[in-house]
C-alpha cells in the first residue's frame, strides 16, 4: 500500500512540475487552473498524511517555509564574475582584436543576448535535484537564498540530468507590470515603495521570510554555467538547446553572429526592441559562441575574457521641477508629486512624477525650481533620478509637507513604522474620490464610466457620499451631472448614465473576491482577496468569521509560545518559580496553537508543516498582516458601515465556486482564446469564462479548446487554429456553452459509483 502511495505522490510531483514548465516557461498550458489546483491539493493532502515521503523539491514547497534566522554564506568556485563593460562600438572592436590575439588560430563568432537588469544568482543541481541557490555577493562569497529561489515557479526544482553537479547562473528579475502593481500596492499601504524593478527583485530575494518572497512577481532566466561535473557544452547554442529540453527558462531573443559587423547589427536591433521586453534591459551581452575556448582564455581579476557587456546610453531627460503638489489617496496617504516642465522621454511626454514621500525628497534634496534628471522606473513610472546641482541658481525653494490635508484641511499624522503622512478625516472628499475610482476599477467591480473626472463630479455634486451610493443613482440625475470646469457646462448625458447603471447592476453579482478587493482594505490586494474568498462562502460570513479569528488567534498563540518558552535565551536566568510559570504558559500556548491549527486545516485555511516540532507549525492561507487588517476593518466604523450598506442594498457576494458551480463549471478545464470584437466587453466575457471554470489564453496552441471569433478577427489566431484543428465558435455559441449544464466527467462517475456500490 505504501508503495502505491509513494508512486502516486511521485506521479503528482512530476505532473505538477511538467505543468509548471508548460505554463511558466513554454507558455502553452495543457490544463486549466481548477485541474491544476485539484492535483496540487491531492499531493498536499498526501504529503500531510505521509511525512515519511517528504521531498524538499516538491512543488508544494514553493509557497515558502518558515522565516529564516539569517542567510548563511556560499563560496563560489569558480567565482561569479561581472562583465567588463563597453560603451562604444570601438571598444567592442578592441574586444574582438584581443580575442584574435589570444586565439590566433580561431576566427571568433559571437552570440548576442539582452543584458537583463536584474539580480545575478547561481543555482546548483546535484544528480538533477536543486540543492542550493546563492546571490553573487562579492563574486567569491554570496548569500544562500535557496528557500527564496524555490518560490519562483519558472525555476525547475529538478532537471532530467544524471550529471553529478550542474551549476547554472542567470538573473532574477521583476517584470515591468509586476513592479508597477507592487509599487501601487506599497503606496496604497503607506509603505516605502521600491525605486525600480531591480531594487524590487533584490529586496524580494533578501527577505528572511520566504512566504513574503512567494508573493512577489519574480521570474528568472539562466544563461551561463558554473561548476559542471559529468557534463559539458561545446557551444552556447548547445547549452541553450539542452537547457530548453530540461525545462529551464532562457532568453528567447538571441542572435548568432559570424563577425563584428553582424554583432553591431544585432545590438542596434536589440536597442530598438528594448521597450518591448516585459523586463528591463540596460544593454547587450556579447560572448564567444564557442565555449571550448573559455578555459584557455581565462579571466582577469574580475571579469572573463570571453564576454563583454555593451551598455546602452541611459534614457533620461533633463527638465525642471516647476512645483510640488500633494495628492490624497484612498487610504488618506499624502503623496508629493513633482509638476514638471513637459519633456519627451521613452516615447511619451511627461509632465508629472511621483516623489513618493518627504523622506525621499530629503534624501535626493529635490527643491522647487531644480533642474533634474528624469527617468522611467521599469520604463513605466516617471521618477526624478537626481538633481543637477551645478545648475542651481540659488532661487530654488525647499519643499515641506503640509501640516493639514490639502483636500479637506483635516489633521495629518504619521503612523508608527510608516514613512507616509495620512489624512485622518474619514470624510475627506479626496479620499472618497480615490476610493470610488478604486471601487469601480476594472479589477474590482468594473463599473464603466466612473473615472477621475466623473468620480470627482459625483462626489462634488453630493450624489455619492460613499462608494455604495453608486447603486442608488438614478438615470435622470446622472444625465444632468455636470463634468465641466470653470463655468463651462459639460453634461454626463443619458447614454453614459445608462451604461453606468447597467455596469452597476452587473457588479451586484460579481464574486466575493472582486468585492473584497473593491473595498480597498489595506493589505488586501487581488491575490489576498482570492485567498480570503476561498475560505468563505459569502460576504455576510466575514464580520464574524471564525476562520479569520482563529487565524489571528493562531498568530497570537505563536507569539506567546515564543515569549514564554522556558528554554528561550531570555528566560534562562529566571528562578525556578518563574520558569514553572513560563512552562505553564508555554504548554497552554502550544495546546492552543494545535487546536486552532487543526481547526484551520479542517476549514482548508491552513496546512500543517511537516516534521515534529513543539509547538506544531502551520502555514496559513491568509497571512498575518492581511488577516489582522481584515479583522480590524470589520471592527471599525468603516467596516460596520459597509456591512450595513450592503445589507440595505440586498447585496451578499458569494464565492467564485458557488457562482460557477464549483469544480464542475460548464467550461471546466477548457482553454479559450478570444479574437475580434464581441458584443460585450472582452474583459467581461473573459471573467464569465473564468467563472465557468475555463482559462482564457492569449495564444492559440494545441492545448486550446476553442477560439471565440468576433467581428474583424485577427487572421493570425484564426489561421493558427485552423492549422491545429482547433474549433472556431461564435459569441452566440459561447453563450450556449456558458448556459449549459456541466458535463459529468468519467472521474465523477467513478466517484459516484464508488459511493453507490
Amino acid at each position: 500500500m505504501s508503495d502505491k502511495i509513494l508512486q502516486r505522490m511521485e506521479f503528482l510531483r512530476d505532473e505538477l512540475a511538467r505543468h509548471d514548465r508548460l505554463y511558466y516557461v513554454e507558455a502553452r498550458p495543457e490544463i486549466g487552473d481548477a485541474d491544476y489546483d485539484r492535483l496540487y491539493r491531492e499531493l498536499e493532502e498526501l504529503e500531510r498524511k505521509h511525512p515519511e515521503f517528504d521531498d524538499p523539491n516538491s512543488p508544494t514547497k514553493r509557497v515558502g517555509g518558515e522565516p529564516l534566522e539569517g542567510f548563511s554564506q556560499v563560496n563560489h568556485d569558480p567565482p561569479m564574475m561581472s562583465l567588463d563593460k563597453s560603451h562604444s562600438k570601438t571598444e567592442l572592436l578592441d574586444f574582438d582584436l584581443a580575442l584574435k590575439r589570444l586565439l590566433p588560430e580561431v576566427v571568433p563568432s559571437y552570440v548576442v543576448e539582452p543584458k537583463v537588469d536584474g539580480v545575478a544568482f547561481s543555482i546548483l543541481y546535484r544528480n538533477g535535484r536543486l540543492v542550493r541557490a546563492a546571490t553573487r555577493g562579492s563574486g567569491e562569497i554570496g548569500d544562500d537564498i535557496t528557500a527564496n529561489i524555490r518560490t519562483i515557479r519558472s525555476i525547475p526544482l529538478t532537471i532530467p540530468c544524471e550529471a553529478a553537479v550542474v551549476e547554472l547562473r542567470g538573473e532574477v528579475f521583476m517584470t515591468r507590470q509586476g513592479f508597477f502593481d507592487l509599487v501601487t500596492r506599497q503606496e496604497a499601504e503607506g509603505s516605502e515603495p521600491f525605486m525600480n524593478p531591480r531594487n524590487a527583485a533584490a529586496g524580494s530575494l533578501k527577505q528572511l521570510d520566504p512566504r513574503v518572497t512567494a508573493t512577489r512577481p519574480l521570474d528568472a532566466v539562466l544563461y551561463a554555467t558554473g561548476v559542471l561535473e559529468g557534463i559539458s557544452f561545446a557551444t552556447h547554442a548547445e547549452l541553450v538547446d539542452v537547457l530548453g529540453k530540461w525545462g529551464v527558462k532562457t532568453l528567447e531573443w538571441r542572435r548568432f553572429c559570424a563577425d563584428m559587423p553582424e554583432v553591431f547589427k544585432a545590438i542596434d536591433e536589440l536597442e530598438t526592441l528594448r521597450h518591448d521586453f516585459p523586463f528591463e534591459i540596460d544593454g547587450a551581452v556579447i560572448k564567444l559562441a564557442d565555449r571550448k575556448h573559455y578555459e584557455a582564455l581565462g579571466a582577469t581579476s574580475r571579469s572573463p575574457r570571453w564576454a563583454r557587456a555593451y551598455k546602452y546610453a541611459p534614457e533620461r531627460a533633463e527638465t525642471v521641477v516647476e512645483a510640488v503638489t500633494v495628492q490624497v489617496g484612498r487610504t488618506g496617504v499624502l503623496t508629493p508629486v513633482a509638476e514638471l516642465r513637459p519633456v519627451l522621454l521613452a516615447g511619451s511626454t511627461i509632465a508629472r512624477a511621483t516623489l513618493h514621500n518627504a523622506d525621499e525628497i530629503a534624501r535626493k534634496d529635490i527643491r522647487i525650481g531644480d533642474t533634474v534628471w528624469l527617468v522611467k522606473a521599469g520604463d513605466v513610472i516617471p521618477a526624478v533620478e537626481s538633481v543637477i546641482v551645478e545648475k542651481r541658481r540659488g532661487t530654488e525653494v525647499v519643499f515641506e509637507m503640509p501640516q493639514r490635508c490639502p483636500a479637506c484641511g483635516g489633521a495629518v499624522s504619521r503612523v508608527t513604522g510608516e514613512v507616509a503622512l495620512r489624512c485622518t478625516n474619514p470624510g475627506c472628499p479626496a479620499q472618497l474620490v480615490a476610493r470610488l475610482e478604486h471601487f469601480a476599477s476594472r479589477n474590482a467591480l468594473d463599473i464603466e464610466r466612473v473615472g477621475g473626472v466623473v468620480a470627482e463630479a459625483l462626489v462634488k455634486s453630493g450624489l455619492v457620499a460613499t462608494p455604495y451610493d453608486i447603486f442608488r443613482l438614478q438615470g435622470d440625475a446622472l444625465a444632468r451631472l455636470d463634468l465641466g470646469e470653470e463655468g463651462k457646462q459639460r453634461l454626463f448625458g443619458a447614454k453614459n448614465g445608462a451604461r453606468l447603471l447597467k455596469a452597476a447592476q452587473r457588479a451586484r453579482t460579481l464574486p466575493l473576491h472582486r468585492w473584497l478587493f473593491a473595498l480597498g482594505v489595506p493589505q488586501i490586494g487581488a491575490t489576498v482577496a482570492e485567498s480570503v474568498a476561498m475560505c468563505h462562502e459569502r460576504f455576510s460570513e466575514l464580520p464574524t468569521s471564525q476562520v479569520l479569528r482563529d487565524t489571528v488567534g493562531l498568530y497570537d498563540a505563536m507569539v506567546e509560545a515564543q515569549q514564554s518558552n522556558p528554554r528561550g535565551s531570555a528566560n534562562r536566568k529566571l528562578d525556578e518559580a518563574e520558569r514553572n510559570e513560563l512552562q505553564r504558559r508555554y504548554d497552554t500556548a502550544c495546546a492552543r496553537i494545535e487546536n486552532l491549527g487543526e481547526a484551520l486545516v479542517a476549514s482548508r485555511a491552513a496546512t500543517k508543516v511537516d516534521g515534529e516540532s513543539r509547538p506544531a507549525r502551520y502555514s496559513t492561507l491568509i497571512k498575518e498582516e492581511a488577516v489582522r487588517a481584515l479583522v480590524a476593518y470589520f471592527e471599525s466604523e468603516a467596516g460596520r458601515e459597509t456591512v450595513r450598506a450592503l445589507e440595505a442594498l440586498g447585496i451578499d457576494p458569494v464565492s467564485q465556486g458557488l457562482l460557477s458551480g464549483g469544480a464542475g463549471g460548464p467550461l471546466e478545464g477548457m482553454v479559450v482564446v478570444i479574437t475580434g470584437t464581441l458584443a460585450a466587453p472582452r474583459h467581461e466575457i473573459a471573467n464569465r469564462i473564468k467563472a465557468a471554470g475555463g482559462k482564457v489564453a492569449d495564444a492559440v496552441t494545441k492545448a486550446t479548446t476553442f477560439v471565440v471569433v468576433g467581428s474583424d478577427p485577427g487572421t493570425a489566431k484564426t489561421e493558427r487554429a485552423e492549422k491545429l484543428g482547433v474549433p472556431l465558435i461564435t459569441e452566440e455559441e459561447l453563450e450556449l456553452r456558458l448556459a449549459a449544464e456541466p458535463a459529468v466527467t468519467e472521474e465523477a462517475m467513478v466517484a459516484v459509483q464508488g459511493e453507490l456500490f
